[in-house]
């Protein structure tokens, strides 16, 4: 098991050609194809990391029997489809967030993982990235105590991102507020209430029938006490981005820093002090270690916006990427699975639903709960 290698085929090479040199360095990863509509991105992109294999079809793509996986990153209306098409070619698939964008979508990727035996996972950044290994250790331990309560936010400016996002119901794409505060308690959404406030610019308004600049939800867990609230934000709103998480323990508190750069706060009890949060490479593979510090998108003049507004996605890459690879390798299913995955995806996809709806209770589907 040591020397066996993955075939891996990277779809949609923007944000996606970050995890090429990644798969390309890990040690049971063959990064074996690429594929991306244009051809002349598709051989920029070849040519500059020395791929041969290269697709301007997916559907072409999933008929290549040496294809063992395919990491989706394409635009999210094609998550869902994608996933699905890959599933039914027989390919075990990793897919950048969110899973679909409709319940119907993530109900028949989870019954197509259940029937086939393969591999999904949701490539959910936050739930590896250094903040989130760091407060996971800490509650390991038993340093936080028992969770009293989490928060999460997302607020980007979307202005200038592809024409899909515009308009975009924030809720449509909370898989970063949901999946650290799901995680972290190792529970699942029960059911969900939301509600809109504040309006966004008319234009953008038609293409999802979303009116909303601010969506905020509360979930109730599960077989549990806990409950969380999360907070998105995507259009004519201001704030500098944030992604982040705050876990209220009964013995100590970690909030995320308001501001891009400064340190997090631990509370114990009632004393606040920063903290300085550790990387965690050391748990990866040698090979892959330094792209938890720097990957493709590192200089001034190669840069996407995820990097630039997401300040790297807290070191997470190479920790997904492994998980994946992983999984395959060992047969243990890597978080978020697929059931996990439409349970983090449906929250905000009904969250939606219930503030388009005054706020009213909307229970997760059972096929996200069994």
């Amino acid at each position: 098991m040591d020397n066996k290698k993955i075939n891996i085929a990277i779809v949609g090479l923007g944000f996606g050609a970050e995890f090429i040199p990644i798969y390309q360095k890990h040690p049971n990863a063959n990064m074996y194809a690429i594929c991306q509509r244009t051809k002349s991105k598709l051989d920029e992109v070849g040519n500059a990391f020395g791929i041969e294999k290269r697709y301007q079809d997916f559907d072409e793509l999933l008929k290549d029997p040496n294809v063992d996986a395919v990491h989706i990153n394409s635009p999210i209306p094609n998550h869902g489809e994608q996933s699905i098409a890959a599933l039914k070619a027989g390919k075990h698939v990793a897919c950048t967030v969110p899973m679909a964008t409709t319940v119907e979508e993530c109900k028949e990727i989870v019954e197509l993982v259940q029937s086939t035996g393969l591999t999904y996972m949701m490539m959910e950044t936050v739930v590896y990235c250094r903040e989130f290994l760091f407060v996971k250790e800490l509650y390991d331990r038993g340093e936080l105590g028992k969770i009293q309560f989490l928060r999460a936010s997302h607020q980007q400016e979307m202005a200038g991102w592809p024409g899909y996002w515009e308009g975009l119901p924030p809720m449509y794409y909370a898989t970063h507020c949901v999946g650290p505060i799901l995680a972290l308690a190792q529970s699942q959404a029960e059911y969900v209430s939301c509600f809109g406030s504040g309006t966004i610019d008319e234009k953008l308004i038609p293409k999802y029938g979303s009116p909303f600049a601010i969506e905020s939800c509360h979930i109730k867990y599960k077989d549990s006490d806990l409950s969380a609230e999360i907070t998105r934000s995507l259009f004519n709103t201001a704030r500098q981005y944030r992604e982040s998480f705050d876990v209220y323990g009964s013995k100590k508190t970690f909030e995320w820093s308001l501001i891009e750069g400064e340190q997090p706060v631990i509370h114990t009890g009632e004393t606040p002090e920063r903290v300085t949060v550790p990387d965690y490479a050391h748990l990866l593979p040698e090979e892959i270690q330094s792209f938890t510090q720097a990957g493709v998108y590192d200089s001034d003049d190669n840069q996407h916006l995820s990097f630039i507004q997401g300040a790297g996605h807290g070191g997470s890459h190479p920790h997904l990427a492994h998980a994946f690879v992983n999984s395959l390798l060992t047969g243990k299913t890597a978080y978020p699975n697929a059931k996990q995955s439409a349970n983090i995806t449906c929250v905000g996809i009904l969250a939606h639903d219930s503030a388009m709806n005054g706020g009213e209770i909307v229970k997760l589907p059972a096929f996200t709960l069994e």
